[in-house]
């Protein structure tokens, strides 16, 4: 072993034993309040500006080609910063109390960005195994008609989406449906917004489908066979807006490419490495009461373990690396989550937090408010609205827990910006589905939207009396 690498493992000992301990007193203690109540001075003013500022860049980003992730990590340091040099001016606060803050934040974001990291391990594996391409071509070469690939694709991506993630599953479908429809317009852009809105409604009655029902249930206000209460709900939410574009459909039938798809060695036995992985994570949580990030990282261990042995199956040709399969994640995703989890933390600990648990809940109620929030979600992405409310943690029961999960996973749909779905598909299909075209469509996704409230409000009354076990 050289002895440069001796010298590193000692010293990484070293200050593992030596400074570890006081690294955990630091993380659990508690001492000074949980806020700084500086929602109206100058300094909280100015952190809400940065915070503004950078997701003005985050919006603009598909004109801009300035990627999401920088202004936010910038933003959050800077809030950060502030958050510490004020606390540190306070006597009355322990000097340990910004970084204590810090640290409780940054382990949420580690066990959600760990989650998320499998999650796109498996995706890009299945990927690479021509899976998804196989999937591609057998609906584009099987002279379906055009209303016939319209049901299908919305379909498998109503059931695809709770598996892998609604930005995934609308890239994956949408190229089906730009390959089957070849330029015809009139099909691509219901077609596309259909899978827009059964990709949102499938991801929502499942916590590995979208960011806001994985933040909920690794909270422990949802459990994982809790959402099935909304299963009904969600589908309504995305068959009353198809059933209406179904009659904008044209009645032809395409012509495929004839190509075939051949899915690389090991391709299935992923498919069962993912799905194991998911059933020994809701087990380890269910039964064992452990993070899901251990399960999901048991299952990147049994990616990598297999990959080894395909490699030496097949040393020559279609090399399986397990390394270059984690570095195609979405790293600037990732880093994305960081900067806002981290920036709205920070602004929690300012104290701006309790204008959503005080006016927002207490003056509109939960009802009303959790339908706002979907609504918002339109506009704002879903992700700092959703951690913001559990960071304010409302008193809701289980009902209108589960109401905010609806909402906020199916409330982006409405508009083409409101989701990661949309606006990934407007840049795979730019100029043919826009924001205008995605427009025209939005009183029938309204409708649906609608419906899947009213619904769940009808089928799961018994739920709004259950307060939620809080991890």
């Amino acid at each position: 072993m050289n002895i440069l690498l001796k010298l590193n493992i000692f010293l990484l000992t070293f200050l593992s034993f030596n400074f570890l301990p006081e690294l955990g007193f630091a993380a659990s203690a508690s001492d000074g309040p949980t806020s700084l109540n500086m929602i109206f001075s100058p300094v909280g003013i100015f952190c809400i500006l940065i915070f503004i500022i950078a997701y003005g860049f985050v919006m603009a980003e598909e004109f801009t080609h300035f990627r999401k992730s920088k202004p936010v990590i910038l933003a959050a340091t800077i809030i950060w910063v502030v958050i510490a040099y004020v606390a540190a001016q306070d006597p009355s606060i322990s000097p340990k109390w910004a970084e204590t803050q810090f640290r409780h934040v940054v382990l949420e974001f580690a066990e959600l960005f760990f989650f998320l990291f499998v999650a796109m391990a498996y995706v890009n594996s299945l990927t690479e195994r021509r899976m998804f391409d196989a999937l591609c071509s057998w609906l584009s070469n099987n002279n379906f008609s055009y209303k016939k690939i319209f049901l299908i694709s919305g379909v498998i991506a109503f059931f695809l989406s709770p598996i892998a993630d609604n930005l995934t599953t609308a890239l994956i479908l949408g190229t089906v449906v730009m390959v089957a429809g070849r330029g015809n317009k009139a099909f691509i852009v219901p077609g596309l917004i259909n899978i827009v809105v059964a990709a949102n409604a499938g991801g929502a009655f499942s916590p590995f489908g979208d960011i806001t029902t994985l933040m909920v249930w690794q909270r422990g206000f949802v459990s994982f066979f809790d959402f099935f209460n909304i299963f009904v709900p969600s589908v309504v939410n995305y068959v009353v807006p198809a059933a209406i574009m179904y009659f904008a459909i044209p009645n032809e039938v395409p012509k495929g490419d004839g190509k075939k798809v051949q899915i690389l060695p090991g391709g299935h036995f992923i498919a069962f490495l993912g799905i194991l992985t998911i059933t020994l994570t809701v087990t380890g949580h269910n039964v064992l009461h452990m993070p899901p990030i251990l399960g999901m990282m048991f299952g990147l261990g049994m990616l990598g373990t297999y990959g080894y042995f395909l490699k030496i199956k097949n040393p020559d040709k279609n090399k399986f690396d397990i390394f270059v399969i984690t570095g195609r994640a979405e790293w600037d995703t990732l880093l994305f989550f960081y900067g806002i989890l981290v920036a709205v933390g920070g602004l929690a600990s300012l104290g701006y937090l309790q204008l959503i648990s005080g006016p927002m809940y207490e003056t509109l109620g939960p009802t009303n408010a959790n339908i706002l929030v979907g609504i918002l979600s339109a506009i704002i992405d879903n992700i700092p609205i959703v951690y913001a409310v559990l960071t304010a943690h409302p008193e809701m029961d289980m009902g209108q827990w589960l109401l905010i999960t609806l909402t906020a996973g199916t409330g982006g749909s409405l508009l083409s910006i409101g989701s990661a779905a949309g606006v990934a598909l407007m840049g795979q299909a730019r100029g043919v589905y826009t924001f205008f075209a995605h427009l025209k469509w939005a009183w029938a996704i309204l409708l649906g939207y609608a419906a899947c409230i009213v619904v769940h409000l009808l089928m799961n009354q018994h739920l709004f009396d259950l307060i939620p076990l809080e991890r």
